[in-house]
């Protein structure tokens, strides 16, 4: 056994939070392999009762998946069923082999398409209960109200995901389960990021502007009847985009190579080897489904952009099958 004193090194975006992520970095003893580590405050503390973590991403490894996407956190008993199963059906369709879920909680119904989706292979659920440890606040920024943590601890569980793919998959995916990033010019995710890693070399970081299709404003195509019995978004119908206001800067969401980032934040990383590239909306955007955050915009000022249709045929049969599998054997 070897004690080495620890650097505690708290992430510098926790917009104004008490608590934030934080990494805990201690040295390696020289001509030892270590395979384990525990943490105590104390050098001469007893140590016989503390847990001990392996430690993982050791020795390379080829990946074994091409896209991993990382959802934090599913939490105030979420039951957006009918978005949620096509955000996972269009990630299917783009390239993605792998969906790791930190789920604080949700409902019932909720409960039985994970477990469909976990036991076909897709999802991985991490159990997320830090509001037994942390009083936790349902929004990013900090209000004065007594909470200890932003948004359920998702910048935490963030870091926590990329570290947990690092060796397992060639790219990560950080965004949230109401937003899809659609490519413009290629079919999929694979060919488009063949195409900006070609057009970027050395490029480690890319970056997807934001863009609100509010869920408000529904267009009548694609209004699936045997659909309206399931709770949730049907994205299908929502096709018109907010337009981007004077000196504000759309928000943007991440592709990252996870061997290459030390730490990350929501919208941008904060530490990482390799440069970070802003990709043009011409080439992709994120689809963000949700409550306007224009206020009433009236359907004649909004953009109608129709890049989800293309999908359309794929998305409708495959959705389908999850519910005809799911729903169904949630009425008997």
């Amino acid at each position: 056994m070897y004690v080495s004193k620890a650097k505690i090194d708290v992430h510098s975006d926790r917009f104004g939070f008490p608590y934030g992520a934080t990494d805990i970095v201690c040295l390696e003893p020289k001509n030892c392999d270590p395979t384990h580590v525990s943490i105590h405050q104390s050098p001469y503390g007893n140590i016989d009762q503390l847990p001990r973590f392996e430690i993982k991403n050791r020795k390379p490894e080829t990946s074994s998946v091409d896209f991993t996407v990382c959802i934090s956190a599913m939490f105030g008993n979420y039951n957006n069923v009918l978005q949620f199963i096509q955000s996972m059906e269009m990630y299917k369709i783009l390239g993605v082999q792998k969906v790791v879920i930190y789920k604080n909680n949700c409902s019932h119904l909720m409960e039985k398409v994970l477990k469909f989706y976990v036991e076909e292979g897709t999802v991985e659920v991490i159990p997320w209960p830090i509001n037994s440890h942390l009083r936790v606040s349902s929004s990013w920024r900090f209000m004065q109200d007594g909470t200890h943590i932003g948004y359920y601890g998702q910048i935490t569980a963030l870091n926590d995901c990329i570290y947990r793919n690092m060796e397992r998959s060639k790219f990560v995916v950080l965004n949230d389960a109401d937003e899809i990033i659609l490519p413009l010019k290629h079919p999929d995710w694979k060919t488009m990021m063949n195409s900006l890693q070609e057009e970027n070399p050395g490029a480690s970081v890319f970056l997807f502007e934001n863009h609100i299709f509010p869920e408000a404003i529904s267009s009548h195509t694609f209004n699936i009847s045997s659909w309206n019995t399931v709770p949730g978004v049907n994205i299908l119908q929502h096709v018109y985009r907010e337009p981007d206001r004077k000196n504000v800067m759309n928000p943007r969401k991440m592709i990252v190579d996870p061997r290459k980032v030390i730490q990350t934040s929501v919208h941008s990383v904060l530490r990482a080897y390799g440069k970070s590239v802003y990709v043009p909306m011409d080439v992709a955007l994120i689809y963000h489904c949700r409550k306007g955050l224009q206020g009433n915009l009236p359907r004649e000022s909004l953009i109608r952009d129709t890049t989800l249709w293309r999908y359309n045929s794929s998305l409708i049969m495959n959705v389908n099958k999850v519910l005809s599998q799911t729903m169904l054997q949630s009425q008997n």
